[in-house]
């Protein structure tokens, strides 16, 4: 099942309140950001984050799932996405944990 429009406007919306979040539509779902981290995933109307320290830390007794089919990292479900400030610091503690960004490599030039 895709996740529906009003489900990820919902939850983009919270996650928005705190801070900069961004996502990107993958295969029908979506890809959350987090300055520009990856953090989880919007899949069949859950959020799923990735389970960093603090995730395990702040929501030790959570429901983990795996976020679609073949996936191969058991993510944590986060029902509560609308206490902004608890977004807020969790978001933040992951960034923290998360590697930076991989860096594309740009095309070579064509010889001349």
């Amino acid at each position: 099942m895709a996740t529906s429009k009003e489900f990820y406007d919902y939850v983009m919306e919270n996650l928005q309140k705190a801070g900069d979040v961004s996502s990107r539509k993958m295969m029908g779902e979506y890809l959350v950001y987090y300055q520009k981290k990856l953090v989880g995933d919007i899949c069949d109307n859950c959020l799923f984050l990735k389970p960093t320290e603090s995730v395990l830390r702040l929501f030790p007794d959570a429901e983990r799932a795996y976020p679609y089919e073949g996936s191969k990292t058991l993510m944590v479900v986060v029902e509560d996405v609308e206490n902004t400030e608890f977004m807020r610091e969790l978001l933040d503690a992951m960034y923290e944990e998360l590697p930076e960004p991989k860096v594309k490599a740009k095309g070579k030039s064509p010889r001349s």
